[in-house]
C-alpha cells in the first residue's frame, strides 16, 4: 500500500483559517477621473461602472467610498484646454489640483495619491515634450514632470505617482520637492509600467490617445522581465519610496520577481482593459461575481501590497 500525504479537508472554517493570502479595504486605492466644468458625471461607456466627475460633483462619489472603507485615491485629471506642453498639469487653479482642495474638505482623513504625467494633458497624447522628429525629449520632460508634482503637493496631494517612465523622472522630482520643503512627501513610482494593449478603455475615459506613434519608445517591451528588475532598481536608487507594476494581471510573474528582488512597498494596478474585461464578462453572466475579487486576490497572492483597481468599492463589499 502506498503512504500517500493526506490533504486537508477543509469546512468553511478551516479554510478561513489556512488561507495564505488576505485581501483587505486598506489594500485598495480607487482611481477617480475628474473634469473640469460643472455638474458633470459622465458614464465611460468601455469601463461599466466607472465615471468621469467634475469636481462639484466629487460629493457623493467620495462618501461612497468612504462608506465602503476606501482609505486611498488615486486622481487623474481630464481638462478641457490642451497645449504642447501640458500647462493645465502644472497649473495650480487646474482640475486636478482643485480636487485635492476639494477633498481635503469632504474627506480629511483620505489619502490622496496625485498621477504625474501629461498625457492627458497635452494635444498630441504623448506623456512629454516632443523633439521634431516626433520623439520625446526625456531630459527636457523631466522639467515639467517635477512642476506638475510640486503644483499637486502644494495643493495638498500626501502622494505623488509619476506614471510616465521617463528616465531620471524619480531623482527629478525628489530634488524639486526636497527644494521646496516636501521632504517628507513619498513618491509611488510606475517602475514597470508595460507598453501593454490593456489600457484602451483608460485612454478614452482620460482622452489620452497618442495623435501619432505609440508609447513604445518609453514604456517596456511586454516581451521583457529582467528589464523590470533594472528600471524598478534605478527608481529605488533614484529615491522611490512605492514601486509599481502595470498592467497588474497581465503581469503576475513581474510582481513575484519584483518582490522577490527588493525589500520595498510594492503596488500594482489593474488596469482599464482587465477590468473591463473581467466586468463585461460578469455583466454577460460569463463569469460571477466573485471572479473579479479572485483576480485581485491572484495580484496580492503574487506579491503586491497594494492594488490600484477600479473595482475597489465592489471588492470592499465583498470583503467581511
Amino acid at each position: 500500500m502506498v503512504n500517500r500525504p493526506r490533504r486537508l479537508r477543509k469546512n468553511s472554517v478551516i479554510r478561513d483559517m489556512t488561507c495564505e493570502t488576505v485581501l483587505s479595504k486598506s489594500d485598495l486605492i480607487y482611481p477617480i477621473f475628474v473634469v473640469e466644468g460643472k455638474n458633470k458625471r459622465k458614464a465611460i461607456k468601455s469601463m461599466p461602472g466607472v465615471f468621469r466627475f467634475s469636481v462639484d460633483m466629487l460629493d457623493e462619489e467620495v462618501a461612497e467610498a468612504m462608506a465602503a472603507g476606501i482609505k486611498s485615491v488615486l486622481l487623474f485629471g481630464v481638462p478641457l484646454h490642451k497645449d504642447s506642453c501640458g500647462s493645465e498639469a502644472y497649473n495650480p487653479d487646474g482640475v486636478v489640483p482643485n480636487a485635492i482642495r476639494r477633498l481635503r474638505e469632504l474627506a480629511p482623513s483620505m489619502y490622496i495619491i496625485a498621477d504625474v504625467c501629461m498625457c492627458e494633458y497635452t494635444d498630441h497624447g504623448h506623456c512629454g515634450i516632443i523633439n521634431p522628429d516626433g520623439s520625446v525629449n526625456n531630459d527636457k520632460t523631466l522639467e515639467y514632470l517635477s512642476k506638475i508634482a510640486l503644483t499637486c503637493v502644494q495643493a495638498g496631494a500626501d502622494m505623488v505617482a509619476p506614471s510616465n517612465m521617463m528616465d531620471g523622472c524619480v531623482a527629478s522630482i525628489r530634488r524639486v520637492l526636497d527644494e521646496n520643503g516636501y521632504e517628507s512627501t513619498p513618491i509611488m513610482a510606475y517602475s514597470a509600467k508595460y507598453a501593454s494593449n490593456f489600457y484602451g478603455p483608460f485612454r478614452e475615459a482620460a482622452e489620452s490617445t497618442p495623435a501619432f506613434g505609440d508609447r513604445k519608445g518609453y514604456q517596456m517591451d511586454y516581451r521583457n522581465s529582467d528589464e523590470a528588475l533594472r528600471e524598478t532598481a534605478l527608481d529605488i536608487e533614484e529615491g522611490a519610496d512605492v514601486i509599481l507594476v502595470k498592467p497588474g494581471v497581465m503581469c503576475l510573474d513581474i510582481i513575484r520577481r519584483v518582490k522577490d528582488e527588493f525589500n520595498i512597498p510594492l503596488a500594482a494596478y489593474m488596469v482599464s482593459g482587465e477590468y473591463a474585461m473581467i466586468k463585461c464578462a460578469i455583466l454577460q453572466g460569463l463569469l460571477n461575481e466573485s471572479a473579479m475579487f479572485e483576480a485581485h486576490i491572484a495580484i496580492k497572492r503574487a506579491g503586491a501590497r497594494m492594488i490600484v483597481t477600479y473595482a475597489a468599492k465592489e471588492i470592499c463589499g465583498m470583503i467581511d
